[in-house]
């Protein structure tokens, strides 16, 4: 149904609520770089309206360091445009601050625990090789 794939990966061992923290974060880089992404808003048969969701089914993967190591490599040796997440940023309180942090490193001492992007399908699919769905 779509051309593209919409694909958030995960550090495997971080606690859950990182997990939750990070996907939150990755997925609104995605949204503020493709606002086509979002729908309509939801209207409940009492007629209360909810915000717009994805129309794009958005998968979530894991992998381990290494390999979100490679699969940021590949995104950016295939210009894809990313939202990520480093390590650094979990001490950070507010969003000056967590991007004063990410500029500190670059992408070969990067401690990514997560990356989120939306491309053509088979594009996504070679970034995100390794990586496995999450549980």
């Amino acid at each position: 149904m779509f051309d593209t794939k919409f694909a958030i990966v995960l550090q495997d061992n971080l606690p859950v609520w990182q997990k939750l923290n990070v996907t939150a974060f990755l997925t609104s880089g995605i949204v503020a770089q493709y606002s086509d992404i979002i729908g309509e808003p939801y209207r409940d048969r009492a007629g209360n309206i909810y915000n717009p969701l994805s129309i794009q089914p958005i998968i979530v993967l894991s992998a381990d360091r290494s390999t979100l190591s490679a699969i940021h490599r590949r995104a950016l040796e295939r210009s894809v445009t990313t939202s990520l997440y480093v390590d650094e940023m979990f001490s950070t309180g507010h969003d000056a601050a967590n991007r004063a942090v990410f500029a500190e490193f670059a992408p070969d001492d990067a401690k990514v625990v997560g990356i989120a992007l939306r491309a053509e399908k088979k594009l996504v699919d070679k970034i995100t090789k390794g990586a496995r769905m999450h549980p």
